[in-house]
């Protein structure tokens, strides 16, 4: 059996996190108007259906219903909203913080919608919340374009565009979700609406950084770009020992190249990787992640200097189809893996942070953690700071402390390798944080972190008008302006 067969009453959670009975009669009323599968505890698939990427969050809902279409949303948020249930919704469920699951609520599963549609000739695309990234670039690279994504293939689009979204052609376009023309949302009152700049504006404007607080969207239109098929990429690494001098040509190199060139570094212990030389797996390292999604023409000479610089011991920079660069990374990010990050924007790199990411990127306790600093700067900062939510347009770079190991036993100490990093680095962060790499425990403070204070006050005030009950309320929550 894959789904209930029978549909006596279930024990939930309530918004507030009280116990209810939700009746027999309630459910089969559900059950006629829903069409995909209404999963339980003891259901076949439950357990697999119920797991996210970071394994450390194990959470279990009372209730999944996995989602066919907008309709099933829009019933399964009606009957949440009438039983005044506690539910989380999931698209990818990659998130860090594990917001996708909530424990004894209805978990509202989108990953059944994958659909997307390309138009060529508008260059733009249309696709539903359950697609990955992976889904996306697939479709929309037939055609040698490519929307503003992210860096590991298997992320969901939903999660990552209302939290900002950044990607190798961030620097290019500016945030994921500032390439949005439209988006299909089913509101708190049980509504689909679709909100773009000319209708909902202050919906649309919301949906762009805010989070998941205003509504869930079952479709998102991207803004598309030529990229590829064939771009030059990949990576390019040398010894943990020459990482000081990497990251000084990296602040270098990064500071003068075209906006079509995307830079990441990243310090950790080499990997058992193919591209890697045996004799330095498990040994500290330090590589560049590089893309450039311009003219042919032009990536080999902009790429020089990079395969150049001192005496790399691997280097895999070469012409290959964007989609396998946007995957590159993939391996790395396993689900069911123990995942805790801290993060902070940075508005430069220094010389004394420098030193700061060297000497932690040195105390790694696991061989899956690494120090990660993805270049922002280009498009995102010409646009006005409250162009939309995500915001932080002073920001040059994100930096990400992410530990990462594979048992409980272990958590201690690979979290507190994180947040020493962290502590230590602080202080030369613009003050900001990217909301979507805030993990579980990182409350109002680091969300306030996430926008400045004229913009949480409008998301406050906006989320008033749209969920005055803060029935969406399973994420980085904004409350609404009446405090409820």
């Amino acid at each position: 059996m894959t789904q209930s067969s029978t549909f006596s009453s279930l024990e939930a959670r309530t918004l507030t996190g009280r116990p209810v009975t939700v009746s027999e009669p309630a459910l089969l009323a559900l059950r006629a108007a829903f069409r995909g599968p209404m999963l339980r505890s003891g259901d076949t698939t439950y357990d697999e259906t119920r797991k996210i990427w970071n394994g450390m969050i194990d959470r279990r809902p009372a209730l999944i219903l996995q989602c066919t279409g907008a309709a099933d949303v829009l019933q399964a948020v009606r009957f949440a909203r009438e039983h005044g249930l506690l539910f989380s919704v999931r698209g990818g469920g990659h998130n860090i913080a594990g917001l996708a699951a909530c424990e004894g609520g209805i978990l509202i599963d989108l990953s059944p919608l994958k659909g997307v549609w390309v138009d060529p000739g508008r260059r733009t695309a249309r696709a539903q919340a359950g697609c990955t990234l992976g889904d996306v670039d697939r479709e929309t690279q037939l055609y040698g374009l490519a929307a503003v994504l992210g860096f590991v293939s298997t992320t969901g689009i939903g999660g990552l565009t209302v939290g900002g979204g950044f990607g190798y052609l961030t620097r290019r376009q500016g945030w994921t979700c500032d390439n949005l023309v439209s988006m299909d949302v089913v509101t708190a009152e049980g509504k689909s609406v679709q909100a773009s700049a000319e209708h909902d504006s202050d919906l649309f404007w919301a949906l762009r950084g805010g989070g998941g607080n205003f509504g869930i969207v079952t479709s998102f239109e991207y803004s598309l770009y030529p990229v590829g098929p064939q771009v030059m990429a990949g990576a390019i690494a040398w010894k943990g020992e020459d990482a000081p001098e990497v990251l000084r040509f990296y602040r270098e190199i990064t500071a003068s190249v075209p906006r079509e060139l995307a830079c990441v570094a990243g310090l950790r212990m080499a990997p058992p990787a193919p591209w890697l030389p045996q004799e330095i797996h498990g040994k500290p390292m330090i590589a560049l992640f590089v893309c450039h999604t311009g003219r042919p023409e032009d990536g080999a000479k902009l790429v020089a200097p990079i395969k150049a610089f001192g005496k790399p011991v691997a280097d895999i920079i070469v012409p290959r189809p964007y989609v396998q660069m946007q995957s590159l990374i993939d391996a790395t990010q396993p689900k069911g893996r123990r995942y805790y990050w801290k993060s902070e924007y940075l508005p430069g790199l220094e010389s004394n942070a420098i030193d700061t990411l060297v000497e932690h990127a040195a105390r790694i306790r696991s061989p899956h953690s690494a120090i990660l600093l993805f270049q922002l700067d280009g498009a995102l900062n010409q646009l006005p700071a409250d162009h939309s939510p995500a915001g932080n347009r002073t920001a040059k770079y994100v930096l990400n402390i992410a530990g990462s190991w594979e048992s409980a036993p272990e958590d201690a100490v690979n979290i507190g390798w994180a947040r020493e990093c962290w502590q230590a680095i602080r202080g030369f962060s613009t003050g900001g944080v990217y909301v979507n790499f805030l993990t579980e425990e990182e409350g109002n403070e680091r969300i306030a972190a996430a926008y400045s204070a004229p913009i949480l006050q409008r998301l406050s005030v906006l989320k008033q008008k749209y969920d005055p009950e803060n029935l969406f309320r399973h994420n980085k929550n904004i409350p609404p302006a009446n405090g409820a």
